[in-house]
């Protein structure tokens, strides 16, 4: 039965475009070996940098937020990584975990609900395989190029990754 590409074998796949061996688990991170370890890290940075761009798995259109506490501010969730406001009359942004109104410079809000877009950044197992696949064969191209830079491997790479 075909299954979703696992953490371990997007790692994996990092290691082999550099010739190294493949690993058995990275459930403990004080146990892997550098370059795993690298790679790993590799793989949650570009996975960060990849959602950031907003996709159809990880954006909500027209989510409702309630006010949180104190009363009047708005708060996102912990793995939200863009938010922006339906209703153009408000210009927020997001500085932490709270709503920011830039045009009256101020966190407090008179409304009791905010609708917004939200950008969230997914856990690997949340991730559709395509993204899973594009994750990994980017990942492993910047990988390859802190670790070895070789031009002749990342062309080879890039060429997958198109």
């Amino acid at each position: 039965m075909a299954t979703l590409t696992s953490k371990l074998e997007a790692v994996n796949t990092m290691l082999g475009y550099i010739g190294e061996a493949p690993i058995n688990s990275i459930a403990t991170a004080t146990a892997l070996p550098l370059s795993a370890a690298l790679a790993k890290n590799i793989l949650d940075e570009v996975s960060r940098e990849i959602q950031s761009d907003g996709w159809q798995f990880n954006t909500i259109e027209n989510f409702k937020l309630a006010q949180g506490t104190p009363a009047g501010t708005f708060q996102v969730p912990a793995n939200t990584l863009q938010v922006d406001a339906v209703d153009r009359s408000y210009d927020i942004v997001q500085r932490g975990l709270n709503i920011w109104d830039r045009t009256k410079n101020t966190a407090t809000f008179t409304v009791d609900t905010l609708t917004v877009n939200m950008t969230f950044l997914l856990d690997w197992e949340d991730l559709p395989e395509q993204a899973r696949r594009y994750i990994t064969i980017k990942a492993g191209r910047v990988f390859q190029g802190r670790l070895v830079g070789s031009r002749e491997l990342e062309s080879l790479i890039m060429r997958d990754e198109m």
